[in-house]
């Protein structure tokens, strides 16, 4: 929805206008001094033309909210009708807003989007915030002018108030009380367009700032409300090489564990099979032997035998525990390794942030110094042509 908050700059403008015509006698044909007429005329004409200036940036920046708005609504009808992640509707759709100068931030976007697209998925992500910001919209809305408006409005009042006052002092000559009365009119005059510049400039000043500031307001609000719904519905998700290596150690731990306890249950078992072999053949032996002699006594060696083989076996599955264990120790070693290549890839992770926002603040910071310098230029432009 346009917000049109702007419309009351024109309104107030047309009534002052109309005001100041009719107390210098326009209207009623009583136009006592063309010079007080010409300055006044002269400075609500500057003011005219920065309103303009003004409201065709305001336009723009209704255009640019709409979009953002039309944008949010879209992406909550995807989210109701399509499946999946709504980022692979998005990733290579043309004019998602319907506006030149988002639709080519986000083709940016989708760009380094694209650079990070893999055969197994993205690798990594970046933020819209990084393109579509509130920089971007100051960028529309010529917040670098607009805001200088208000203090433009001030200057001029003062500007009007030390000329009038020059004009009626420039006219005032009297070297007596019988010739100072003669110039009360000019000075008079003269105090009337320091009284009347003061006043529209001043005025136009406070009613120019809210209005700028209630329309800047409302934009950052539309701004952060689509960045929100943007990372909700449509930024995807990738897993990081932080998240695999985190996964890799816990499936690493989990083996080794459930290596742990099968060799101690496969010890136990060993053991309590060796014993109890060998106490029964221990008394088959000694009760058969007592009831068939020799024979039995060579089945109880060829049983003694099959226990030493049983307490081989015990000995295989020790050999075995301490197999497990060594590789225990080289799981922890992995796991040791993979805990300090999370550390460092967390390292050169905050290195890199710390080096974006260094270029960040570089960036704007020569922004800053351009914008200066080409204001100053246009203000000296202005200048040497008037």
């Amino acid at each position: 929805m346009k917000n049109k908050l702007y419309y009351i700059l024109f309104l107030l403008y047309v009534l002052m206008v109309v005001f100041i015509l009719y107390i210098n006698g326009v209207f009623t044909g009583n136009a006592t001094s063309f010079s007080n007429l010409l300055i006044n005329v002269g400075f609500l004409g500057v003011i005219g033309i920065m309103f303009v200036i003004s409201a065709i940036s305001f336009n723009r920046l209704n255009l640019f909210t709409e979009a953002l708005e039309g944008a949010c609504v879209a992406m909550e009808k995807d989210r109701k009708e399509k499946e999946g992640p709504l980022w692979d509707h998005y990733r290579a759709r043309k004019k998602v807003f319907g506006n030149d100068v988002l639709d080519e931030a986000f083709l940016r976007y989708q760009k380094r989007m694209a650079g990070y697209q893999t055969r197994k998925g993205l690798t990594a992500v970046c933020d819209l915030e990084d393109y579509i910001n509130e920089d971007l919209l100051d960028r529309v809305a010529m917040s670098h002018y607009n805001s200088a408006v208000s203090g433009t409005l001030t200057g001029l009042g003062i500007l009007g108030t030390f000329l009038g006052l020059s004009m009626g002092l420039g006219s005032f000559d009297g070297n007596d009380i019988y010739t100072i009365s003669d110039n009360v009119g000019p000075l008079l005059e003269g105090m009337k367009v320091a009284f009347h510049t003061s006043v529209y400039g001043i005025f136009f000043s406070l009613v120019f700032n809210f209005v700028y500031r209630s329309m800047m307001a409302d934009a950052y609000g539309v701004l952060a409300e689509f960045l929100e719904m943007y990372r909700e519905y449509v930024s995807p998700q990738v897993s990081t090489a932080d998240e695999n290596s985190k996964a890799m150690l816990i499936y690493q731990a989990n083996m080794a564990n459930s290596l742990k306890a099968m060799n101690d249950l496969l010890k136990g078992n060993a053991l309590e099979q060796t014993q109890g072999v060998e106490r029964i053949v221990n008394q088959f032996v000694s009760s058969m032997s007592q009831v068939l002699g020799a024979e039995f006594e060579k089945m109880g060696r060829i049983l003694n035998y099959a226990c030493k083989a049983q307490e081989q076996c015990s000995r295989d599955y020790r050999s075995m525990e301490e197999t497990t264990r060594e590789l225990q120790a080289v799981n922890r070693s992995m796991q040791r390794a993979l805990e300090q290549l999370v550390d460092r890839q967390e390292q050169i992770v905050n290195n890199l942030k710390e080096q974006e926002k260094q270029l960040t603040a570089t960036c704007n910071m020569l922004n800053d110094e351009l914008s200066n310098q080409l204001y100053t230029y246009s203000q000296m432009r202005d200048t040497y042509e008037k």
